[in-house]
Order: structure tokens, then C-alpha cells, then sequence
């Protein structure tokens, strides 16, 4: 049995073929190049399916279905990606476009953090769990819940948008029109702004020689690095965002009780000097202090294949 999952990004398009051992046996990759018309995009993903299945080896006879994951909310049913800001998609027919080129081949779409979380629940650190939730931190916080190896969806297509719980009812605005979402303080995007919030405030920080004097170029590591200098403000930064990432994490434990969390992004290339901190304030913070079992926290293993091998898996 093969499948194929296409991974639709804001910058890039990447499309693969998964073998039955949820293997990536053939890819192709292209710029989405937006903005322009979604089926100019659709017409490069058509491309890019019938390169990946090239690349395998393959015809498209062999290939059983084909998931799509996108930026947005999806109606599974139409097929229908509803909205999706940073590729200014509304309402675009994205199941049609692609029957179009290869018709008799089932086609589904989803989102696509709940397709990572859907690749990693069932192919990376999350295997063999029956309860899971992957948390991406990125440009804000995204994520999936897997329970009983399915995606949870919720009524409508829109369940799993984990970053927009509200961690502060008097805090930042953000985007989608709420105050204080998880994600206005738990993002990569979020530690960047805190990070330079904290140097304009510390001008003797060892942040500022890490950045060359220049404040625009702090990323996500840049607080990391000062704490292992023995920097106090970017260890305040560090030990404040640590403690933002386990207040959210720990409303999820409450809710869900999964057996796993995973994180992933670049942030979590931290490690341990991430993962170990979050593990002992959630331990704090949940309310099941006092059981026996109790969830795992991880750090996730696909890396960008998580997006197209779970796209691959979609099914409904």
C-alpha cells in the first residue's frame, strides 16, 4: 500500500510517498511562491505528486489515497480549505483540484498541525500510545490531539487549536482577536519579542554581544546562549518562557490526560535544557500531582516528514 501526503506551507510545497511502513520512499519539493492564485499552487502540487510518484518508482495506479495538509480551517466533508490567511485562501476547492489531475484517487485534507501530530502519533516518538498531543512551537503555537489513533476534530473540523487557549485574560492581543492566547507567549515569535523586550531593558546583557550590537538579529537561541554565559537577564527570559510553555502544557495534562507530549520545532533543538524544566513545573501545576501514571513529555522525532507522512495517514 502506498500513500501520499503533501505538506502545504506558506513558503514551501513538499510532497512524498510513504510505503506501508509509513516510509518516505519518494519526494519532491517546490516553492509555493505566494501570493497568487490557489490553483496556480494547486497546479504545483499536481506536479509535485507526480514527481514524488516517479521518484518511487511508482505509477499512480499504485498509490491508495492522498492527504493533503494545509495552513487553516478545512470542511472534510466538501474538501474545502475554508480559510487560510498566509496563502490569502478562502473557500478553495482543494479536494477538486486535485481529483482533477488524478481522478479515482481518494483524496482527503486536513490541517497541518493536526497531520504532524497524526505522523508523530503514529509513526515518530508517539507509536504504540493510545492518547497523544504534539505541541509545535513556530511562529505560534500549533499542535494535534490523537486519541485511540485518531485525530480529535472536533464537530467541526476546527478542534485541536491548542494555541489559542488563554493563558492571561489581561494580556497581549493576538491575531485571531482573543487576549492572551498561549500562543502570544509560548511561540519561537513570542521568546524572539521577549528576548528583545528584555536586551532594551538590560544594555549590559551578554545578549547584545551575541548579537553583534544589533538587536535585529536575536532569534530563538539567542536567550538560550546568554543563560549558558551565566547572563541573569537572558536567564530570566529563558526561565519566564520555560514557565509560559508548562502553564500551557499543564492546562492540556488536565484536560486530556494523554499518555504523551511531544514538542517540536526549532526551539526544541534545546533538548533537555527545554524539556527538563517544563517536565518539574507541570508536575507542579497539574492537578493529577498525585497519581501513580502520569504523562510524558518528549521531544517530537519526524522533524519535517512529520507533516507528510501524517497528511499520508489522514483517512475518514
Amino acid at each position: 500500500m502506498y500513500r501520499i501526503g503533501v505538506d502545504l506551507g506558506g513558503t514551501n510545497i513538499a510532497v512524498g510517498v510513504i510505503n506501508g511502513d509509513n516510509k518516505i520512499i519518494g519526494l519532491s519539493k517546490r516553492k509555493t511562491n505566494t501570493p497568487r492564485p490557489a490553483k496556480e499552487i494547486f497546479d504545483d502540487i499536481n506536479i509535485c505528486i507526480a514527481e514524488a510518484v516517479e521518484s518511487a518508482g511508482l505509477k499512480i495506479d499504485d498509490i491508495t489515497s492522498i492527504g493533503i495538509g494545509t495552513p487553516g480551517s478545512v470542511d472534510h466533508e466538501t474538501g474545502v480549505i475554508l480559510y487560510a490567511n498566509n496563502l490569502d485562501f478562502y473557500n478553495v476547492p482543494a479536494v477538486e483540484y486535485v481529483n482533477s489531475k488524478f481522478p479515482g484517487v481518494k483524496v482527503y485534507i486536513d490541517n497541518d498541525a493536526n497531520c504532524a501530530a497524526l505522523g508523530e502519533a503514529l509513526a515518530g516518538c508517539g507509536k504504540g500510545k493510545k492518547s497523544f498531543i504534539a505541541v509545535t512551537l513556530g511562529t505560534g503555537v500549533g499542535g494535534g490531539i490523537v486519541l485511540d489513533g485518531k485525530l480529535l476534530v472536533g464537530c467541526n473540523d476546527a478542534g485541536g487549536e491548542i494555541g489559542h487557549m488563554v493563558i492571561s485574560v489581561d494580556g497581549e492581543p493576538c491575531n485571531c482577536g482573543r487576549i492572551g492566547c498561549w500562543e502570544r507567549y509560548a511561540s519561537a515569535t513570542a521568546l524572539v519579542n521577549q528576548t528583545k523586550a528584555a536586551m532594551l531593558r538590560n544594555k549590559d546583557s551578554k545578549m547584545w554581544e551575541l548579537c553583534e550590537g544589533d538587536i535585529e538579529k536575536a532569534g530563538g537561541r539567542t536567550a538560550f546562549d546568554g543563560m549558558r554565559l551565566g547572563d541573569e537577564c537572558a536567564t530570566e527570559v529563558c526561565n519566564t518562557y520555560i514557565d509560559y510553555i508548562a502553564i500551557g502544557t499543564a492546562n492540556l495534562v488536565n484536560i486530556f490526560q494523554p499518555d504523551l507530549v511531544c514538542f517540536g520545532g526549532g526551539i526544541c533543538n534545546e533538548g533537555e535544557t527545554l524539556l527538563e524544566p517544563i517536565r518539574k513545573l507541570v508536575a507542579t501545576y497539574r492537578y493529577s500531582k498525585y497519581q501513580q501514571k502520569q504523562t510524558e513529555f518528549c521531544r517530537a522525532t519526524l522533524g519535517n516528514d512529520a507533516g507528510i507522512i501524517g497528511a499520508a495517514l489522514v483517512e475518514y
